[in-house]
Order: C-alpha cells, then sequence, then structure tokens
C-alpha cells in the first residue's frame, strides 16, 4: 500500500503548491509526495523552471502517460491532465492519497474509480506551512515594510488633512508608496471614517475632514515571495484631540496589544491570547465574542471578532488566534490586531504582524500606535 499526499493546481492560484514550488507556472498539473519521493507530472516546457528553484523534485513529462493521444482523441485539455495524472499515480502504485480542500472533485472521483483512497486532510496541509521559510519570511519581512511606509503616507496626509482629502486618496497613495516597494496593495484595503470603522471589513469611503476618527487597516503582498504582510492602526484627523469614548477604546486596544505580545511564545495556545485579550475589555465593561452566549445576536459595541490569525502566502491562514485557536510553534507568523468599536460611531483597531521565535515574540511592524497622526 502506497500512501500519497496529492496537490492538483497551478502555483499561481493553489497556495499549498507555491509553498512546495515557489515559481509561477500558469497550468494545473500533479505533484505528489510518495514515501521520500517529491514528483511533478508536468511538460518538459516547465522542467527547467521547476529545477532552477528546487532541483530535487523528480520531474515526469506528461508525454508516456498518453497525454498527446488523450488530446488526439478529443478531449479537453483539462481533461487529459486529469487522465494523465490518474495514470501517473497508477504508475506510482498510490492507493491512499492525502488531500486538501481544494482537491478537484473530478480527480478524486478517478481516483477514486481505480480503488484509490482519497481523504481530505486541511490540517495536514496547514501545519505545511506554518513554519516560514527563510525566503518566506525574507518577503514578509519586505511586505511589512512597505506596509509601514504606506501607513507613514497616509498618517502625513490626515495630519496636513487638506481640502478635499478623501478615502480613496489616502488608499490610491498608500498603494503607490506599496508599488514602489514591489510589493501589491489590494484596492479593497480598509481606510474607514467615522462610523465605517465599525462595520467590519467596510473599505471605507468619502471626505475626511479635520477631527474624523479614522481606521486603516492595510495587507500588502511582496510581489517575489508573494508573501503577505498586515496592520492597522487608527487616526483622528487633523490632529484633533481625540474624544474621551475613542481614547478609551484606543487605552484598552493597547492594553490587550501589550498583554498578548507579552505572552507569546512557542507551546501557547492561542486561545489563552484570545482570552487574555477579551479579559481586558471585560474588565471595563464591554461586551467580547467570549463572553457572548452563543445564541445571542451581536451587540452594538465591545471586542466582538477574533485576536488574530496567520499570515503568510495567504493573508488569512493558520494558525488561527482566536475562540478556535491552535498551539503556537518557532516559525508562526500572526497578527495580533484587538480593538473596540460602537456602531454609528467608529473605533479603535491595532494590529502588530508578529514572529514567534523560541525566545517569544519579535513585533515586525514598525510603526507609533498614537491617534494623532
Amino acid at each position: 500500500m502506497s500512501q500519497a499526499l496529492l496537490i492538483f493546481g497551478d502555483t499561481g492560484r493553489s497556495t499549498d503548491l507555491f509553498h512546495v514550488i515557489p515559481k509561477t507556472i500558469i497550468d494545473p498539473f500533479l505533484y505528489a509526495e510518495v514515501g521520500d519521493r517529491r514528483l511533478a507530472v508536468i511538460g518538459v516546457i516547465d522542467h527547467e523552471g521547476i529545477r532552477a528553484v528546487d532541483p530535487e523534485i523528480e520531474l515526469l513529462d506528461t508525454t508516456p502517460f498518453g497525454r498527446t493521444e488523450l488530446l488526439r482523441s478529443g478531449l479537453s485539455w483539462i481533461d487529459a491532465q486529469l487522465e494523465v495524472s490518474r495514470r501517473a499515480c497508477r504508475e506510482l502504485g498510490v492507493t491512499r492519497a492525502t488531500v486538501n480542500w481544494d482537491f478537484p472533485h473530478a480527480l478524486a472521483d478517478l481516483l477514486r474509480a481505480d480503488g484509490v483512497e482519497v481523504a481530505v486532510d486541511t490540517p495536514a496541509f496547514e501545519q505545511r506551512r506554518r513554519i516560514k521559510t527563510p525566503l518566506q519570511l525574507d518577503g514578509i519581512r519586505r511586505a511589512q515594510h512597505a506596509a509601514d511606509v504606506a501607513m507613514g503616507t497616509a498618517a502625513t496626509l490626515l495630519r496636513e488633512c487638506a481640502g478635499g482629502l478623501t478615502a480613496e486618496t489616502v488608499r490610491e497613495e498608500m498603494q503607490r508608496v506599496c508599488s514602489e516597494r514591489d510589493a501589491d496593495l489590494p484596492d479593497d484595503v480598509i481606510v474607514a471614517v467615522n462610523g465605517q470603522g465599525a462595520n467590519g471589513h467596510d473599505s471605507g469611503s468619502g471626505p475626511i475632514r479635520r477631527g474624523d476618527r479614522v481606521l486603516i487597516d492595510i495587507w500588502p503582498r511582496d510581489r517575489a515571495s508573494r508573501c503577505w504582510a498586515d496592520m492597522t492602526r487608527t487616526f483622528v484627523a487633523g490632529g484633533e484631540a481625540p474624544p474621551d469614548e475613542l481614547a478609551e477604546y484606543w487605552r484598552l486596544a493597547k492594553a490587550a496589544l501589550d498583554a498578548t505580545t507579552a505572552a507569546v511564545r512557542p507551546g501557547v495556545d492561542a486561545r489563552e491570547l484570545h482570552a487574555l485579550a477579551s479579559q481586558v475589555f471585560e474588565d471595563a465593561g464591554q461586551p467580547t465574542l467570549r463572553a457572548l452566549p452563543s445564541d445571542a445576536a451581536l451587540p452594538d459595541s465591545g471586542f466582538l471578532h477574533g485576536l488574530g490569525h496567520g499570515v503568510g502566502l495567504d493573508v488569512h491562514e493558520a494558525p488561527g488566534v482566536g475562540l478556535a485557536g491552535d498551539v503556537l510553534v518557532a516559525g508562526d507568523v500572526i497578527t495580533l490586531e484587538p480593538g473596540c468599536y460602537r456602531k454609528g460611531f467608529g473605533g479603535v483597531r491595532l494590529e502588530d504582524l508578529v514572529l514567534v521565535t523560541d525566545e517569544g515574540a519579535e513585533v515586525l511592524t514598525d510603526f507609533p500606535y498614537d491617534l494623532a497622526p
């Protein structure tokens, strides 16, 4: 009986596949791990590119598996590729296959028709990507540096608060700054004004005036490594004094961030970090997701989301840092992003990117927390 781990896709869309072959390959193919062998079943046109990034991967051309004849018989390109993958699994003697949640149903059906047991094990794939490679960590650091600089640009715009300033203007300037540093900032990053800041993932829009409360959450991606960063800060435009309610939200968010950062270390269950942050808000009388009855509707104010998430080839990936947390390991990169909000008013979120080290935590974000931009 041969146990295999299988991935089918292209590296542009499959982050699990790009993790093992960090090279852009636009057409889907089969990657397999069988025993101590690592193999890619792919046309020769892509062989040299794969060898350049990982010469240890065995490369099996599709032609000996009858790809040309399959195409001549009238099969579509993708159906031929699926049949080639099925034949390759036969040759490799695969009888049991571990796959991720997005493994193609069509290929799973072909394998099961051959008697192969196909089992989805998403946690197994998540674990493979938890400890970042040196190249990935370098990319995350570059992306975070771009985020820090972009946030500085936003802070300058908000401090000056010139006439005609809008959430769209701030977003476009941050995108420009990130692009200059070889990072891409998506169009839906958050520049939320006043009450928009309490609306979850509302991207924000419209004019920004002196005294407005502006929550900025950005997640640029480094182009070379395709790894992400993530950070959030909150400002009062024009450097005006914050209202007492906002100042209190900031105090709570900063206290929760400080407490959880100090508690990060390998072996800690991330649920404990979420509980630690929640306690800060609960002690101040604010509702939290942890304390909310399971059948209750969300209240209009409080700390009502998870504390954070893993970051890497996906901006949201394992480990979870919330009600369903994972035990941290050295090499994890996570966000810590406590916040407090009130519907119609807005709120404060402070988010840092943190590398879990053998000694504890290295904060990768390098930007002040002040409400004054």
